[in-house]
């Protein structure tokens, strides 16, 4: 407090830093006014609200149960992570807001599914994210992902290497936080 030169009592906030602090919350109260007017004139008000607020198509029980059955039906021998794919394939098509990616292992993990666009410097409107070798990098973005809401975040990375994004899925689960976690490859042999 001394170094900062801080004179003020514990828990009291000077006058100039409150009104300071007040200021920068009104600057922008008009672009966020602009914002909301927007939003109520959009068609898609009802779809970002329910995106918003977590809930879930209303067909995608029907479309997992109709998957369920096919697969108790046709008993395809793939591979778990060819498995996982065929899952998000009917997933990320029956539910618009997720966002796939994956920390450098895209074509071991399978988490790309058809017709994802990956996001880019260019071009942010992708579904898709390369995270490169960043397993703790992945796991922080999707926590941030999840948090602002309206998104439901998935990646994927071999199991072996969950261990450097451990930090980031305890605050996941800690947070009871929508992101979900494909670990492909549980193996001695990595």
């Amino acid at each position: 407090r001394a170094a900062l030169g801080w004179t003020a009592a514990p828990f009291e906030i000077p006058e100039n830093v409150l009104s300071a602090w007040r200021a920068a919350g009104k600057r922008n109260s008009n672009v966020r006014g602009a914002w909301a007017e927007k939003l109520a004139a959009s068609a898609k008000k009802a779809e970002f609200e329910a995106a918003q607020s977590g809930e879930l198509p209303s067909d995608l029980t029907a479309k997992i149960n109709a998957y369920t059955a096919k697969l108790v039906a046709d008993a395809p021998k793939v591979a778990t992570r060819k498995a996982s794919e065929m899952a998000l394939e009917v997933i990320n098509a029956a539910v618009p807001n997720t966002v796939g990616g994956s920390a450098d292992l895209t074509g071991s993990n399978n988490t790309r599914t058809k017709g994802m666009v990956a996001v880019s410097a260019e071009d942010f409107s992708g579904s898709y994210i390369h995270y490169g070798v960043r397993e703790f990098g992945m796991a922080a973005a999707m926590n941030g992902l999840a948090l602002h809401g309206g998104l439901i975040p998935y990646g994927g990375t071999f199991l072996v290497f969950t261990d450097y994004a451990r930090p980031a899925i305890r605050l996941s689960a800690l947070m009871g936080q929508r992101v979900v976690y494909v670990m492909t490859h549980d193996s001695i042999g990595l």
